[in-house]
């Protein structure tokens, strides 16, 4: 699963995001970290919005907003929720 996760440095809901995705064992996870400081586009369409998770590289998805709250358990089941309706 190719998934990119626009972020950037100091934010602490997006590092814990990255934490829990590398944490997931049941999911093959390609997880690309983009820091949307080195990119005017990616700060424009996302300083306010941070942690974006999106799926695929060619067509990508955005996947729902997580809770900071969620366990890993939580965004694997997420994750696996749009893997099988897709």
């Amino acid at each position: 699963m190719d998934l990119v996760l626009y972020s950037k440095p100091g934010c602490h809901l997006c590092e814990g995001l990255q934490e829990k995705l590398e944490q997931i064992a049941g999911i093959p996870i390609n997880l690309e970290v983009r820091d949307i400081t080195t990119n005017p586009e990616w700060l424009a369409a996302y300083q306010y919005e941070i942690p974006v998770l999106h799926w695929g590289k060619e067509n990508p998805v955005v996947l729902p907003r997580m809770s900071p709250r969620a366990s890993v358990q939580q965004v694997e089941q997420m994750l696996r929720k749009h893997l099988e309706g897709s």
